[in-house]
């Protein structure tokens, strides 16, 4: 596996792998409504001119994850970790944060996932992410915000 700084030329495959790896998220909170799932290429066009994306590709050069971030106000909000279905499981995931994180090291880092997403937020954990605040979307649904500061280490 190979982690690189995606261009706009990869974009589209990212979008297309997005819409690939959020089909369980949907399953699970029973909404294919999701962000995630009806965000169009102008708009992911618009974050990548916001902040960075970064890719992970197989030893045959296919798109297997990505996540993206951008800065504001010495906080990196990390979105969209996403790994192909057939690879979650095998640290793709926690190889991307990584990167993302050491490219902007000395920042304190913010993500969000739902409550219903326990496999996200067991990752994001162990990775030394805190929660700090929820945000009730609906009565059955939460979005459940973790931070990590400069230097802590990571479990």
């Amino acid at each position: 596996m190979k982690i690189t700084k995606a261009e706009k030329a990869d974009l589209e495959n990212i979008l297309s792998l997005q819409y690939l790896a959020y089909q369980s998220e949907a399953r699970l909170l029973n909404n294919y409504e999701i962000q995630p799932l009806t965000q169009t290429l102008e708009e992911v066009l618009l974050e990548f001119e916001k902040g960075t994306f970064y890719q992970a590709v197989n030893e045959k050069n296919e798109l297997i994850g990505s996540v993206r971030g951008f800065v504001d106000n010495d906080t990196l909000y990390i979105g969209k970790l996403i790994v192909h279905p057939d690879y979650q499981g095998n640290g793709i995931g926690t190889a991307l944060l990584k990167e993302i994180e050491k490219d902007n090291s000395g920042l304190r880092q913010e993500l969000f996932t739902s409550d219903q997403s326990l496999r996200n937020l067991r990752l994001y954990k162990r990775l030394g992410f805190v929660q700090f605040k929820i945000k009730p979307l609906s009565k059955d649904l939460n979005l459940v915000f973790m931070e990590k500061k400069p230097g802590l280490l990571e479990i």
